[in-house]
């Protein structure tokens, strides 16, 4: 079983040459190098080139290499993405993707400029058109011409298009946090958690790394390298899920349980949905293991 950490997915400011250095010795699963929100219009160009250079330069080990550009309609998107192909990263991460159109003229317009095939796409879930076509912006994934692979909540500008107000709880974006999920999941798709805004609020942070995993989100989206190890402790399995996964799978392995719907282990009924879930457990495990 194929798998990829994506715990901590840390933005870096495409503009902050000493950021995109220094992201190169983070623990952090995947960097999105910024174009877009966290960049002023007078500095869109050099953080580009910035953002480019760093790519090419290498050094970043195993982390996944996303640059969100800015949107294809703005007068820097076409150029964005023409520079960030130049340098061949891991996904393209399309903001405010509030419909399946916006993923797929980029996805065309990839295809028109000959990007190669392992550039993914990851789409922005931040306004309330993207919560609500969540389902056909996710079934995108089925064609691979569409190149979509993952879905990043961003819950700062929802709740500004909301005009709502951050509630610790967020139980004000429950619906929309939990319908992306499921329309990621319904189509084979990663998902990422929003990001959390007070980075002196360590156990704020802690809260909604818990609440993210238990909605189903793969990891989160962090702003501070602070935050990067309790998302990755909190989306790890622990050493306790990975020992009780292994042994799941060594009891569906034996011989006279070969063909079996359940089984009993440790006193409990164990059926083939938890040897799934084991699996993905240990992969996880492993995958994370080979990162280091």
């Amino acid at each position: 079983m194929a798998v990829r950490p994506r715990r901590s997915v840390l933005y870096m400011p495409g503009a902050n040459e000493r950021a995109l250095e220094k992201a190169k010795s983070l623990p952090a699963d995947a960097l999105i190098l910024d174009l877009e929100d966290s960049v002023a219009p007078e500095g869109k160009v050099a953080a580009r080139n910035n953002v480019c250079a760093a790519v090419k330069g290498g050094g970043y080990g195993r982390r996944e290499l996303v640059i969100r550009v800015n949107a294809i309609e703005t007068p820097w998107g076409m150029d964005d993405l023409r520079a960030a192909i130049s340098v061949n990263p891991d996904a393209i991460l399309v903001p405010k993707a509030s419909t399946p159109g916006d993923v797929v003229t980029v996805a065309k317009v990839l295809g028109a400029i000959n990007a190669p095939s392992s550039v993914r796409l990851w789409a922005m879930m931040e306004t309330p058109s993207s919560v609500l076509n969540a389902r056909e912006i996710a079934a995108l994934g089925a064609d691979p011409e569409n190149r979509l692979a993952c879905l990043v909540m961003g819950t700062n500008d929802l709740i500004k298009e909301l005009r709502g107000q951050h509630m610790p709880d967020r139980a004000n974006l429950a619906a929309a946090l939990g319908l992306t999920v499921l329309a990621a999941r319904a189509n084979g798709l990663a998902a990422i958690d929003g990001v959390f805004n007070d980075i002196q609020d360590a156990d704020g942070f802690a809260a909604h790394c818990v609440q993210a995993k238990s909605f189903g989100f793969d990891g989160k989206t962090v702003i501070h390298p602070s935050q990067v190890e309790k998302a990755n402790e909190v989306f790890a399995p622990s050493a306790a899920e990975v020992e009780a996964a292994r042994k799941v799978i060594a009891a569906f392995d034996l011989p006279e349980n070969k063909g079996k719907g359940a089984i009993k282990l440790d006193g409990r009924m164990v059926e083939l949905l938890h040897a799934e879930i084991a699996r993905r457990t240990v992969a996880m495990a492993d995958a994370i293991a080979a990162l280091a």
